[in-house]
């Protein structure tokens, strides 16, 4: 079965991945900048529905190459989502375009046995092959790919060369414009499960922008329940018919 995992950043997205029944929510805040590590409320809130909860700790936006401070911080932040309820984390970091082997250790060892993704800081490795059997034999639960493009379903051949490579022992899930227009497609190439985050704007009360990267509509983004029930609907019934 290909498995959805939903990104949620809000309340309302909760909600709505409890009431559709989906597989797994990936839980930050910030989405719009690639999401940002959520607060502890937050991944209470989701803890509380029932739907497993996979935590992105990032401790900013930009990069994913972090000084010891910044490491030290996410190690911290992976240890308190379990504490407030996460099932799992998702997480990444580099070094010099490989994967901060010592970072991945100390993140698996934090997790204390909940499953680690590794998020699309992988896309920015320099060779994929040799990235995806370094994070198996750390421990590493899932990766989290694109297959290196800007969208998964620009990169299927790779897809299904990672899940080739990855016999089982590590699961592969494709994110990056994973639309109810295209998941048929993207599923076909085996992967474990897709990561969505079908979302839509809600138009806000306008007012004093605040933030340099705010406009002044007063927007935001949340979960379109119609577009995450036909995300689910597709691959619910193409397994059916397997």
């Amino acid at each position: 079965m290909t498995a959805l995992e939903l990104a949620v950043q809000d309340a309302a997205g909760i909600r709505v991945a409890a009431e559709l029944g989906v597989d797994r929510i990936e839980l930050c805040s910030a989405l719009s900048l690639g999401g940002l590590t959520p607060s502890a409320g937050l991944i209470a809130a989701a803890a509380d529905s029932g739907i497993p909860t996979h935590v992105l700790v990032r401790p900013r936006a930009g990069d994913f190459e972090y000084d010891d401070a910044e490491r030290a911080v996410i190690v911290d932040d992976v240890r308190r989502a379990c504490l407030h309820g996460a099932t799992g984390v998702v997480v990444g970091g580099l070094r010099d375009g490989r994967v901060d082997e010592a970072l991945m250790s100390r993140i698996v060892a934090a997790a204390d046995g909940a499953p680690v993704t590794f998020h699309r800081a992988f896309d920015n490795l320099s060779d994929l092959d040799a990235g995806l059997d370094r994070l198996t034999a750390l421990g590493v639960t899932r990766v989290l790919t694109s297959g290196g493009a800007a969208r998964a379903e620009e990169a299927l051949p790779v897809l299904a060369r990672l899940v080739s490579r990855a016999d089982h022992d590590i699961e592969i899930m494709a994110g990056s414009g994973v639309r109810s227009d295209n998941v048929e497609r993207i599923a076909a190439t085996g992967v474990d499960a897709v990561h969505a985050s079908a979302k839509r704007t809600v138009t806000g009360r306008p007012g004093v922008a605040l933030g340099s990267a705010a406009t002044d509509g007063g927007g935001y983004e949340t979960v379109d329940a119609d577009e995450a029930r036909r995300l689910l609907g597709i691959l619910r019934s193409t397994e059916e018919a397997r």
